[in-house]
């Protein structure tokens, strides 16, 4: 773990003193550092808004590979994150931010997706060996490993079903394919349901109650699948190229979905939409690039999903104002294309994760809660 440092100020230029508190300080002070006595003295404060060590706060040293997804647990305190080298680590959110473990050689090939357990303390991820893996996070080991498909698997994603208390997976593949799974200490090794797409997959995202399923594939749809009905019952249109991923917002109204098109759609999935295409907004300025990588978006939590982010290859995130489609920040500090990006439930904190093997966290403006 590093946290990203100063560079020496120049003559004349200001230097950056953080106020001694217990606990982490809620303000940064900038004092002129010039030698004329009467020019010296308060030039800003720079407002803290979460309980980071620092404003932005480096993890590395773990991978040597591509990170290809991370993800906050459910209580924001851990993070996970998986790679082309075939590896899982965790860490601790807060200082000293310790990377307190590392699976190496967990899967035969690389691991391109992983969620955490909603409720029990298994995390969840997906290879290009064809597996689905559930492991336990307080030994390490792994509970199951199933072969769930024949072709890569690309996304991973869990819910818990309706009125029942059981949690669900959802993995969708490149043999065309999308499975449904019991999750949780006693899963099986059996598919609950099967839909066949008809192409690659490349995304999935559970609906908020858990009935239905989005799945994005190459043929530029998002396709809505029923898992009582066990059938496709809409479709969404709209997209120029391939989905990269989906996510659902906070209130289970809206849903992301980044593209290889570099456009970022928001669709309104309610069930009355006053706009017969549901798209929402089309957001602009995170670029996909020419690697045809897989982003994943994500929504911010603190304000209830009034923000979302997503990377680029330009190896920066942007983050908009969902409602007026403003991009509010760029953020940079990475090194190669930024693949995946998470928000803290609970705190104005982004996970950031790219392909030069590291991830940052970084602290934001508060948002205000819904």
């Amino acid at each position: 773990m590093s946290k990203r440092g100063l560079s020496p100020p120049p003559s004349g230029g200001v230097i950056i003193k953080r106020a001694k508190a217990s606990p982490p300080p809620s303000n940064q002070i900038a004092i002129s550092s010039s030698n004329d006595d009467r020019n010296k003295g308060l030039i800003r404060t720079v407002q803290r808004t979460s309980n980071l060590d620092a404003p932005i706060v480096s993890l590395a040293g773990a991978h040597s590979g591509e990170i290809t997804s991370c993800r906050f647990d459910p209580t924001g305190q851990n993070i996970a994150a998986c790679s082309t080298d075939r590896s899982i680590s965790f860490w601790r959110t807060y200082a000293p931010n310790t990377n307190y473990g590392l699976l190496s050689s967990h899967a035969k090939a690389p691991i391109l997706d992983l969620q955490w357990s909603l409720f029990s303390p298994l995390i969840y991820t997906v290879s290009a060996d064809h597996t689905l893996c559930m492991t336990d996070v307080t030994t390490g080991q792994r509970t199951r490993k199933i072969r769930a498909h024949r072709e890569i698997i690309n996304v991973v994603d869990r819910t818990m079903a309706s009125g029942s208390g059981v949690e669900l997976l959802a993995t969708g593949s490149d043999d065309g394919t999308v499975k449904i799974w019991e999750g949780g200490e006693d899963a099986g090794k059996n598919a609950v349901a099967t839909f066949e797409i008809g192409c690659p997959v490349t995304s999935v995202c559970w609906s908020a109650d858990g009935n239905s399923v989005y799945i994005g594939a190459i043929d530029n749809e998002i396709h809505v699948y029923d898992l009582r009905k066990g059938e496709q019952i809409s479709s969404l249109m709209g997209l120029t190229d391939t989905p990269t991923s989906l996510s659902l917002s906070p209130n289970g109204n809206f849903l992301l979905s980044p593209s290889l098109s570099s456009q970022t759609i928001v669709w309104d999935v309610r069930p009355f939409s006053p706009t017969p295409s549901r798209i929402h907004r089309v957001l602009q300025g995170a670029p996909a690039g020419f690697e045809n990588t897989l982003l994943r978006g994500a929504w911010s939590k603190d304000d209830g999903g009034k923000r979302a982010a997503v990377g680029g290859a330009d190896r920066m995130v942007c983050i908009w104002d969902v409602d007026s489609g403003k991009i509010l920040y760029k953020l940079p500090g990475h090194k190669g294309t930024v693949t995946s990006v998470d928000f803290h439930p609970k705190e104005p904190i982004i996970l950031t994760g790219s392909k030069d093997g590291t991830m940052l966290l970084g602290e934001i403006e508060a948002g205000l809660a819904i």
